[in-house]
């Protein structure tokens, strides 16, 4: 009968619209068989999600504590190319290549959240839970956008960071400036987890009722070189690129030193 993936391949083979050589100029005329969509587990059937089920199972060891789970190797595989690639040979019969893995610099708290999305398609409901959980539920979103930028699963990422935000918006809660520093630094370079924190940062600085000024994020201008021109982007954007009044125009004692003499305070003692 073969793997449930293999089945699936011959499935894919038998019934899906073949592409020849002549639309793109292959070397053959054999059908080409395109990646599939990775559907989400609560949207398969019971007899697909028995299969992926099925078979071996992976260590993950997460963590400095080394946080141990045991996940269905099909199950994996079907969510991300890079679990096949990790745990699956490439010719046949699709022998293990490994059978664990370890991720020290993982937070276990976003491995929670990642091992309910495998295995049920979901996150947590938070509406019930205090302004406080929330808030550290959405932290743990961000340490899932994390593993899924680094597992390729897109669309959980997509979903991590709508769930960080809506945290954060129903607790009324956002980080503060060494939290936003670790966000940020911790990152990918160009990834939406920067522009957010860029922003929050901003809006902080140009909000009227907070005592923020751009001194509050200096260690973040320290670490993070790119921080300060995303959040200078920022306040453009959010301000609709108001034109400040001209420098070179006006009173001109706002840029001169003050010219008072300064009296010697060293003087000899009495």
């Amino acid at each position: 009968m073969g793997s449930w993936s293999e089945r699936l391949y011959q499935h894919a083979y038998r019934y899906l619209p073949p592409i020849y050589s002549r639309d793109f100029a292959y070397a053959n005329n054999a059908p080409v068989v395109l990646r599939m969509a990775r559907a989400n587990v609560s949207e398969i059937t019971a007899k697909t999600f028995a299969e992926l089920l099925s078979g071996p199972t992976i260590d993950f060891y997460v963590g400095e504590e080394r946080r141990h789970w045991s996940l269905h190797r099909n199950l994996l595989c079907h969510h991300s190319p890079y679990f096949e690639s990790e745990f699956l040979d490439t010719a046949p019969p699709k022998a293990s290549k490994r059978s664990e893995l370890d991720l020290p610099d993982q937070d276990p708290a976003g491995f929670e959240l990642l091992v309910k999305w495998l295995y049920q398609g979901t996150l947590d409901d938070t509406s019930d839970m205090t302004d406080e959980k929330k808030y550290d539920y959405s932290v743990a979103c961000h340490k899932l956008y994390l593993l899924c930028n680094k597992f390729d699963i897109p669309n959980l990422k997509n979903e991590s960071i709508d769930r960080y935000r809506q945290g954060l918006l129903e607790a009324q809660l956002v980080p503060d400036a060494d939290e936003i520093n670790d966000i940020y630094r911790s990152s990918p370079t160009g990834s939406p987890f920067r522009k957010l924190m860029a922003q929050i940062a901003a809006r902080q600085i140009m909000d009227p009722d907070s005592d923020k000024n751009a001194e509050s994020y200096r260690n973040c201008f320290n670490d993070n070189p790119d921080f300060a021109v995303d959040m200078v982007n920022a306040i453009k954007e959010g301000t609709g690129g108001i034109l400040f009044d001209d420098p070179t125009d006006g009173d001109e004692d706002a840029y001169h030193e003050d010219t008072t003499p300064r009296l010697n305070s060293k003087g000899k003692g009495i």
